[in-house]
């Protein structure tokens, strides 16, 4: 394959030979192993005529970051499959800042289900029908509100980490990196849509295998940013599921169709 460029660019070490190598006073740790992520200076070194040779981790003496060399296909296979070494590698190793779009585009997806799912009490098609406008608003409506529960999910996974801070991490977690962490683990709610355009009697067990697949990821990403055990990462995950179990019931107590449980999915006919 032609491989990962982008990690190439970004784990250069010295381009003008061994000799010229920078101390560790001057040269931050801003990597990590994706095997026992410590810290590394870089991923790879430059020998000069375009001699590379990949940078063994000190501690447990693997390749740094063994993805450098892979196709960007092959890295999205194993981040499929919650690999801790994919998710490293992606949070670590890479500058990736496409985590806002990417949550937009999630929240967007969850919104159009959400508005699928309501009843059409309605079918006429007259433009002038008030009934259209309100579909249209019901859509931004779900949108408002997958927006918040997905907020609330994520302040209750802070609010136990922060709590329970001496337990998560010997220094200070960095939360910045963990929220684009569990945003860029969220990218299973795009097969939301296909799961509903290709309808068939199996689309609410679909819907259900999606959410836990995405939970399953969000576990992943916490686990691998914060560098804590399994343990934590699912009282955290179980957090944020509370505090979105209490926004839905908030929601459902002012008797909004919020539309968040895969149970009251019904088939449709357009």
């Amino acid at each position: 394959g032609k491989g990962n460029t982008e990690g190439l660019a970004a784990g250069r070490g010295n381009t003008d030979g061994v000799a010229a190598t920078p101390t560790a006073a001057s040269v931050s740790c801003q990597y990590r192993c994706i095997e026992c992520n410590q810290e590394a200076k870089e991923l790879y070194r430059d020998y000069n005529h375009g001699v590379l040779k990949i940078t063994i981790c000190k501690s447990c003496q693997k390749p740094v970051d063994k993805y450098i060399e892979y196709d960007p296909v092959i890295i999205l296979i194993n981040a499929i499959l919650c690999k801790a070494q994919a998710y490293r590698h992606i949070l670590f190793n890479t500058k990736i800042n496409m985590h806002g779009k990417l949550c937009i585009f999630c929240l967007l997806c969850e919104a159009y289900l959400r508005w699928w799912q309501l009843q059409d009490s309605n079918q006429n098609t007259d433009p002038n029908d008030f009934i259209r406008y309100a579909k249209e608003w019901d859509f931004y409506r779900m949108f408002a509100i997958a927006s918040l529960e997905q907020t609330a999910f994520f302040v209750g996974i802070f609010t136990f980490l922060w709590v329970g801070r001496p337990m998560t991490a010997k220094k200070k977690p960095n939360f910045i990196l963990l929220l684009k962490a569990l945003l860029l683990s969220s990218y299973g709610k795009l097969l939301l849509i296909p799961a509903v355009i290709w309808e068939h009697d199996y689309t609410a067990l679909c819907l259900r295998l999606i959410k836990v697949f995405v939970l399953t990821s969000n576990f992943q990403a916490i686990r691998v940013t914060l560098n804590i055990n399994r343990k934590l990462s699912l009282l955290a995950i179980l957090s944020g599921l509370l505090m979105e179990s209490t926004m839905v019931y908030f929601f459902q107590r002012m008797e909004w169709d919020v539309g968040s449980d895969c149970a009251i999915y019904k088939s449709q006919d357009f």
